[in-house]
């Protein structure tokens, strides 16, 4: 099947099962939030607190009495629905398996919020495991706007599944699904399941987020860094490093339609850069050491061919910068941001960075429910992804035998 051909069968495909009956997007709507978030992290301790701003447009027909949000790190903890599907269904993750039943106390991930206010007026809280229920103190009529302050804390949890610290590579923060995230609120209710490991389903919206942290350390985030000049580490040129007068460097990022925030941190980034004609600002971290940086200087040229082509064949890619960086395990997609474990030759580099970089057309454009339709993420994706492949390496598959020649270097 030629390229054109194909794409169009897939785009019918997902017009055809967009505009069935049960799916109908004519009274389509959306929330939309508006975000600020402040965390200091104690690289001691692994603890860390934080505030919490959140604007609620409630775009739906519907009066919202309540708000849900994730608390995804309490899936990091003995006991937890995440720990006990792991270890009794018949096929599990391997790379969960028992370990959060074998986390110490000091190793355990923690998300709590301690308290929430609605103009002044205290919130009920219900903490549930890995989701919280807040009864606001008034509600929010369609077409109106809420605005709910919250602090939270918690403890960042060695990195068991994608989040956490201290991964496989040695990467010290994998900071994804950190802060209370608030539900997502579509025509089917709310999307507040308990998390067991699966993936995300979130709201449209802005985010400032300001890091504290150790000087020592190079942060790399969703969003574009506000301030390069105060925190150096690569971001402005002429400044390597910058110190804090107390020894930490607060890092602003900020981030305009997305819908969730991630960040990674470690002493050992470096950072190189690489700009798409016409396209995005691509940074890399990755922990310097010869091996490593052998590889990942390789990695631009195949990514700015990368992002040219989706560019062309798929959509423009929205945003100004995207950033893929060493972390997490695997490969994860979050909006302008990813993560994937960088110890890899070449063309293992370049197949799971072009995979999770499709991510930002379809999940990170379309902000799908990736939970209820892995399809359309990961389908959609992957036939994409085999596009660029075939683009950057010739042959007509993602499996071609000059593709897996690279692969094997």
């Amino acid at each position: 099947m030629t390229f054109a051909r194909s794409f169009y069968v897939a785009a019918s495909a997902a017009a055809l099962l967009s505009s069935s009956p049960t799916m109908g997007q004519c009274d389509r709507w959306q929330q939309w939030i508006q975000v600020a978030l402040t965390v200091d992290l104690d690289v001691q301790t692994h603890r860390f607190t934080g505030t919490e701003s959140l604007r609620y447009t409630n775009n739906s027909p519907d009066t919202i009495q309540e708000l849900w949000f994730h608390l995804y790190f309490n899936a990091f903890r003995p006991g937890s629905e995440m720990d006990v599907r792991s270890r009794t269904i018949s096929d599990p993750d391997p790379r969960v398996g028992s370990r959060i039943a074998a986390l110490a106390p000091e190793e355990q991930g923690e998300l709590r919020v301690g308290s929430m206010t609605q103009a002044g007026k205290a919130v009920r809280l219900e903490h549930l495991g890995t989701v919280l229920r807040a009864r606001l103190a008034s509600a929010i009529p369609p077409g109106s706007t809420g605005e709910v302050e919250l602090l939270f804390s918690g403890q960042v949890p060695v990195q068991v599944r994608r989040s956490g610290r201290n991964n496989v590579e040695g990467v010290a923060y994998s900071m994804a699904q950190w802060y209370p995230k608030v539900a997502a609120y579509d025509a089917r209710g709310w999307h507040a399941e308990p998390y067991v490991g699966r993936e995300f389903y979130g709201e449209w919206g802005n985010y400032n987020l300001e890091i504290s942290l150790d000087s020592s350390y190079t942060v790399a985030a969703t969003g574009v860094l506000q301030n390069p000049e105060e925190v150096g580490h690569g971001y402005a040129p002429e400044q390597a490093r910058v110190r804090g007068g107390d020894g930490r460097t607060q890092w602003h990022f900020r981030a305009d339609s997305v819908h969730d925030v991630a960040w990674v941190a470690d002493q050992e980034f470096a950072q190189i850069t690489a700009q798409v004609p016409n396209g995005p600002l691509l940074r890399f971290f990755f922990q310097d050491t010869p091996e490593l940086r052998a590889e990942w200087e390789q990695l631009p040229a195949h990514m700015v061919r990368s992002f040219q082509f989706m560019s062309e064949q798929f959509g423009r890619y929205p945003w100004s910068e995207y950033t893929i960086a060493q972390g997490g395990d695997g490969g994860m997609e979050y909006p302008m941001l990813t993560l994937i474990t960088g110890k890899r030759k070449l063309g293992s580099l370049v197949g799971v960075s072009v995979h999770e970089s499709v991510h930002s057309w379809y999940y990170g454009v379309l902000a799908s429910d990736e939970g209820h339709f892995p399809w359309m993420d990961e389908g959609f994706t992957e036939y994409a992804g085999s596009k660029v492949m075939q683009h950057l390496f010739g042959g007509t598959a993602i499996r071609t035998p000059a593709h897996m020649k690279v692969i094997a270097r």
